[in-house]
């Protein structure tokens, strides 16, 4: 068994790094001393402005294109980027996707484009991580970002919950097989972040109001990289197989939410 001082990370790919948590949680690891692998699906120059940043911070950065729904081809973009990068120590399954449609109306297409891109894609780039930390030795990190639908479900989102539980539970499996290595795996399940992929830009989100979560407004993307980064430190080493909330509060409202609505808007995506 590999103890708390054998780890020291040295390199991490951060899937869907271009924007949102992804970009924060590139900058946050290459602040703490990773040369970071980062990947992009549709915007190669958000994912060349977080290589910036991270160069900023003194730190190697290298891009490649990454299309979840292209399996299982997609999975050797990590191969190429462990190349490049010389090892892996740290990976961060942060792409993903989602739909907003009512169960009745949706085609398979759409199913298997969000259970290949939040499910099935994590899967696959997780093993290759998985064994590259194996073969050089000295443990490794995988943080897998689900959601706060990986514990509840929202109206609308039957594919993404679905992704998202699956691969909360498929942490749990990664971590207790791969413990033996040295190997962490635990799971972050954000809650509503201020990023592109919610509909908003990254701002302040004090000036948000938000009276339904106990924190009163939306994370900021930052905020979720700092647990991400701790998860992937050294110091994190007897922590696995754990679903971290980054949240506000907001999974402890379920029944406080549900007695307190005055309208019906929630029926509908």
């Amino acid at each position: 068994m590999i103890g708390p001082i054998d780890f020291f990370p040295v390199t991490a790919v951060v899937t869907g790094s271009d924007s949102g948590i992804g970009r924060a949680v590139a900058v946050r690891l290459a602040a703490a001393g990773l040369d970071v692998g980062i990947t992009w699906h549709q915007d190669e120059a958000g994912a060349r402005r977080t290589a910036e940043e991270v160069r900023a911070h003194g730190r190697r950065a290298v891009l490649a294109r990454l299309d979840l729904t292209d399996l299982p081809a997609a999975a050797d973009v990590i191969d190429r980027l462990a190349g490049e990068l010389g090892r892996l120590d740290v990976l961060v399954n942060n792409a993903g996707t989602g739909t907003a449609t009512p169960f009745l109306d949706l085609d398979l297409a759409t199913v298997r484009q969000v259970l290949d891109v939040d499910l099935v894609g994590p899967l696959l780039c997780g093993q290759r991580a998985a064994r590259h930390m194996i073969r050089q030795g000295g443990g490794g990190r995988i943080v897998n970002v689900t959601s706060v639908h990986e514990h509840q479900p929202r109206v609308g989102s039957g594919p993404y919950c679905a992704a998202k539980g699956g691969l909360g539970l498929l942490t749990q499996v990664m971590a207790l097989e791969l413990a033996e290595h040295g190997i962490t795996v635990n799971s972050v399940a954000p809650g509503e972040i201020a990023t592109p992929m919610t509909g908003q830009e990254d701002g302040d989100v004090r000036s948000e109001p938000r009276p339904g979560i106990p924190a009163g407004r939306p994370g900021d993307a930052r905020e979720v990289a700092a647990v991400i980064a701790f998860l992937a430190g050294a110091e994190a080493s007897y922590v696995t197989g754990a679903s971290w909330a980054v949240d506000g509060g907001m999974l402890r409202m379920g029944p406080m939410a549900g007695s307190h609505m005055d309208h019906d808007r929630w029926r509908r995506p």
